[in-house]
């Protein structure tokens, strides 16, 4: 929870992957309010109420897996919308002119997402969620230790890391209201 709330407020794409993350462990964990309760939340030097609500936290995006139907794949659409968000900047920063340095790093990326989008074998989503599908199974195939898959793309990875990159920095920019789109137009 506190992980989640610092993510959120310094930088939306590592927010992002940590959600997939952790959805991905309370299914390894198959949802059991103990398991969850022993590994994410005993553990932590915290006050016993406190961890009574970390415990509910937890159980909260369980909660949202199951209504969702997403008990053994796929990703909460709060992830996804945030993604969406993203995608929507992306395409403002492709047009306007606070984009310049935006552009030229994803234009350095966009002939790589072909091959990535038949990497990933997912043609109907935008690009911004295709570069958070690649960068979350490279996350995963390091976990797994199957670092030929990762060294497999990791050229692509230096090209999809910085474009991400930008794109939540920015993003966080525009939502604190630190930068202005439309300034210049």
């Amino acid at each position: 929870m506190d992980i989640a709330v610092t993510k959120r407020k310094e930088n939306i794409a590592e927010y992002i992957l940590y959600l997939w993350q952790l959805e991905d462990l309370l299914r390894a964990m198959q949802f059991s309010p103990e398991a969850i309760y022993s590994q994410l939340v005993a553990p932590r030097q915290i006050d016993e109420g406190v961890k009574h609500e970390y415990l509910i936290w937890y159980m909260d995006i369980v909660n949202l897996l199951r209504k969702e139907g997403k008990e053994e794949s796929g990703h909460l659409e709060h992830t996804l919308h945030l993604i969406g968000d993203m995608h929507n900047l992306h395409l403002q920063l492709m047009q306007h002119p606070i984009g310049e340095h935006y552009r030229k790093t994803f234009g350095a990326l966009a002939p790589q997402l072909p091959m990535l989008r038949g990497l990933i074998k997912k043609e109907d989503i935008c690009d911004t969620e295709l570069c958070f599908r690649a960068l979350y199974a490279v996350m995963l195939y390091r976990i797994k230790g199957d670092e030929k898959r990762a060294e497999a793309i990791k050229d692509t990875m230096e090209l999809v890391s910085p474009v991400i990159a930008e794109l939540a920095a920015m993003y966080g920019k525009v939502e604190r209201g630190e930068i202005d789109l439309y300034k210049d137009m």
